[in-house]
């Protein structure tokens, strides 16, 4: 026999459901962009990492700055959690201003730089830029051309800017290259394919056998970085924003879920994919909170020597 709710009941239960609905809008728009931040740790055992090496890289993607997901003061709490790590070396991996539709209220770029400025790093800080860094720039799309404000912005708070470029570094008296690559999307307009990024040409600049951290903003490219590279990073998908069961139901890449978030190892490569740490076109996050990445190079055990600091949330 069917038996039919009462009136009471389906409204209480209908009561439920949008109560349910409305708490999961309020965290995916409220609190977890704006609130939660975690570190993801990463301890990738590389095929060609030098022996004895052992390097701690925080980094930090997509940070989307503007009111009221990504003010200053965020910015300040992220500048200090990386700090709290200890990392050897800080890593960015572009876009630094917000999009349309997020920011309620924008955030300079050379007040975001003044802030970034704090990292602390033994072997420095160092960046690249991503689409977004190019699109919010009207003067750039205009002339076709950069530097774009953000580089400029981090250039003159000594944070340098790789665009195709390779610079070497040592630690404990080992060498290693940290890469990187120009965006590979910096004009927005549909008729314009230009894609700046050159990977060969990044490449030859290294000029011996030490192994090379490549930056890359999309990680589309990493199909086209040889097995030379111990270590590729990317941001740009930022997990999807929406990532439920280890899939999200949209990544900005033409691959799809093939390099939407996490560590992913093809064919003997290694690519490092960041959830990054801002919103960009719709301000919601659930499941993928804002992270910082904290990779451990050549001491796997190293993460227990260092303990994490708590992050709330």
């Amino acid at each position: 026999m069917l038996i039919l709710p009462s009136r009471r009941q389906f409204l209480g239960g209908l009561g439920g459901a949008v109560a349910l609905g409305g708490a999961t809008g309020a965290y995916a728009f409220g609190i977890e962009p704006r609130f939660r931040l975690v570190v993801t740790p990463y301890a990738p055992v590389l095929p060609n990492w030098t022996p004895g090496l052992n390097l701690r890289v925080a980094v930090l993607a997509d940070f989307h700055i503007g009111e009221p997901y990504m003010p200053l003061d965020r910015v300040a709490e992220i500048v200090e959690t990386t700090n709290a790590l200890k990392p050897d070396l800080v890593l960015m991996l572009g876009d630094y201003p917000a999009g349309p539709g997020v920011a309620w209220r924008d955030v300079p770029l050379p007040e975001f730089a003044r802030v970034v400025e704090g990292l602390k790093a033994p072997l420095g800080t160092y960046s690249i830029l991503g689409n977004h860094d190019w699109w919010e720039d009207p003067v750039a799309q205009a002339n076709r051309r950069g530097p774009v404000a953000a580089r400029r912005a981090l250039e003159a708070r000594g944070i340098p800017v790789l665009e195709n470029d390779a610079i070497r570094l040592v630690k404990d008296g080992r060498t290693f290259w940290v890469a990187g690559l120009a965006d590979q999307q910096p004009f927005h307009m549909v008729h314009d394919w230009r894609n700046p990024s050159d990977i060969p040409g990044t490449l030859a600049q290294v000029t011996d056998a030490a192994p090379i951290l490549l930056m890359i903003h999309e990680p589309d490219a990493f199909p086209k970085v040889p097995a030379r590279v111990a270590l590729t990073m990317a941001g740009h998908t930022h997990g999807g924003q929406i990532r439920l069961f280890g899939r999200s139901p949209v990544i900005p890449s033409r691959y799809g879920q093939r390099y939407g978030y996490g560590h992913i190892v093809e064919q003997n490569r290694h690519l490092v994919v960041s959830g990054g740490l801002g919103v960009s076109r719709v301000p919601v996050r659930i499941g993928v909170p804002p992270e910082i990445v904290l990779i451990d190079l050549g001491a796997p055990d190293r993460t227990a020597t260092r303990p994490l600091p708590d992050i709330p949330g």
